[in-house]
């Protein structure tokens, strides 16, 4: 199995080209088979929200609801800080599919004694 990969995302959409380059390497981490697991901190747990991944940042750029439905169909799992999310009150209900509330502690678990590749934006 390839080795595990971890993008920690801090910017939401206030910038949307930040956002795509890091979805850009979930997905293609994700598509090449490796478990692959984004942590949402500060104004990125928003684009755990359905409904809020949808911009496009730039001409050429990939639309970010194309990104956030292949990192989906690629088995990708997103870990949203906690207190990010309610400090901004942001409705659990909402949250999209492979995402899941989780701090520091369910990353390392994640990411075991085996290690990951980790990218951060």
């Amino acid at each position: 199995m390839a080795g595990k990969a971890v993008v920690s995302l801090t910017t939401g959409l206030e910038d949307p080209e930040r956002v795509t380059v890091a979805f850009l390497v979930a997905v293609g981490a994700a598509e090449q088979g490796r478990p692959t697991l984004m942590f949402l901190t500060k104004e990125a747990a928003r684009l755990a929200l359905d409904g809020v991944a949808i911009a496009v940042a730039c001409d050429g750029c990939p639309p970010l609801a194309d990104l956030v439905a292949r990192y989906a169909k690629a088995g990708g799992h997103y870990l949203v800080c906690p207190i990010c999310f309610e400090a901004r009150a942001l409705d659990k209900q909402r949250l999209i599919e492979g995402a899941e509330l989780g701090g520091t502690v369910p990353m390392w678990q994640w990411i075991g004694d085996e290690g990951a590749t980790t990218f951060s934006y």
